[in-house]
């Protein structure tokens, strides 16, 4: 049986929740149905934008590994964020923001630190 190594697991997780989140504030930010969805909390429309547009740049700063754990530290706070919107409105509905929660402390706690390797200017 083939070994993944932890190194390729975490790498893996981090450029598919990059992705996903990246893609999915971009519905926030751009598809129809979701502006109408959130339109029904009765937030102005600056909070879609500012919610989505954060979620975005923290996405794309968390793809990046030389930034990672600045967006790993944007992500949790715009997921915080997307809780508090939710609970506030009785939408109990949080369980994929709490797994993507998860998801990014999983990818802070297994960083590694930006040492250059022996040998290597």
């Amino acid at each position: 049986m083939m070994q993944i190594s932890k190194d390729w697991a975490i790498a893996a997780l981090r450029v598919v929740l990059g992705f996903v989140v990246t893609a999915q504030a971009g519905f926030l930010a751009f598809d129809p149905k979701a502006i109408a969805g959130f339109a029904r909390t009765g937030f102005p429309d600056v909070v879609r934008f500012c919610l989505a547009w954060s979620e975005i740049a923290a996405g794309i700063l968390f793809l990046i590994p030389a930034t990672v754990i600045w967006g790993a530290w944007l992500l949790l706070a715009v997921f915080l964020g997307a809780i508090a919107i939710h609970l506030a409105h009785g939408a109990f509905d949080v369980g994929a923001l709490l797994i993507y929660s998860a998801a990014v402390i999983v990818v802070m706690a297994h960083r590694k630190s930006r040492k250059p390797k022996a040998g290597l200017v």
